[in-house]
């Protein structure tokens, strides 16, 4: 089972450096790129409950070797673009300077129609629009021998059955920065077991949760072009490590719906994505083999 990972754009940069003594000085040149907002708005919900907090988590690019900030926004709402609801959906952030954005809507609601994310920022707007996508059940997590690679791995088999009927995208969450986009072309309509490989042995009694997220066609695109060039843990929503196209893009100077998903002009868009997903978790506790 080839093993996933995300990448820093910064860590590739670690090879050009020279060090031709311990008094010198090397000093190199760091891309620099406008600045972008990048904006963490994946919804993960949660069917059985009633209410749903959704976050979103808003920064912006920097330099390299140098924090990611939040971002200060003007404001973030929410609208149903089928059923107008009667107020505005607008997210409050949860602590000044956070830019971490929240707002409780009932579940329910969000598991129909199309949805429009807009964030304003220093008089500028981005729009992302997204319908729910929902997730099977995971049928079964069991352990294996983690053999196939290494004594050290950790290999946990997942079972799960697709959703019949219809052409289907997953995203897996096996935590620790670890995602594996997959669609149901060799398994339409079956149930599918599979192994993934953790690098690291777990301790004996160790929960590890792997979730299974809903995706369509373009989300799965997404997280197939951020898994392809990465390789170490990072989080893909929080922070892009390279400018992989979203599904934000600025209207501040678009005045045709005719344009509104024209993606032609590439430095029209935010980094990050807006989707509204079930997530479906099963938890299993590492036994001593």
């Amino acid at each position: 089972m080839k093993r996933f990972r995300i990448i820093y754009f910064l860590l590739p940069l670690m090879g050009l450096l020279v060090l031709s003594s311990c008094e010198d000085v090397v000093d190199i040149d760091t891309p620099t790129g406008d600045r972008r907002l990048i904006i963490d708005a994946l919804i993960r919900i949660d069917t059985s409950e009633a209410i749903t907090e959704m976050r979103v988590v808003v920064s912006e690019t920097n330099g390299f070797f140098e924090s990611i900030p939040p971002a200060n926004l003007q404001q973030i709402t929410l609208s149903n673009l089928d059923n107008p609801l009667p107020d505005a959906v607008v997210f409050i952030e949860e602590e000044p300077g956070t830019g971490v954005y929240v707002k409780s809507l009932e579940t329910a609601l969000l598991l129909e129609d199309r949805w429009l994310l807009q964030i304003d920022f220093e008089d500028e707007f981005y729009l992302a629009e997204t319908t729910f996508v929902a997730a099977p059940q995971i049928d079964e997590l069991e352990q294996g021998d983690g053999f196939v690679f290494d004594d050290d791995d950790t290999e946990i088999e997942i079972t799960f059955t697709d959703i019949p009927g219809e052409d289907n995208y997953y995203v897996f969450d096996f935590g620790f920065g670890e995602y594996l986009a997959t669609e149901d072309t060799f398994y339409q309509d079956q149930q599918f077991v599979f192994s993934y490989f953790y690098d690291d042995p777990f301790e004996v009694g160790t929960e590890v949760p792997i979730s299974i997220l809903g995706a369509d066609a373009d989300f799965y695109n997404y997280m197939n072009q951020i898994i392809e060039q990465s390789e170490d843990e990072v989080n893909p929503f929080q922070t892009p490590t390279l400018t992989v196209r979203g599904n934000f893009i600025n209207v501040t100077d678009i005045d045709n719906d005719g344009t509104f998903d024209n993606t032609d002009n590439e430095d029209n868009f935010a980094l990050g994505y807006f989707a509204f997903v079930q997530q479906n978790t099963s938890t299993i506790v590492i036994e001593d083999l």
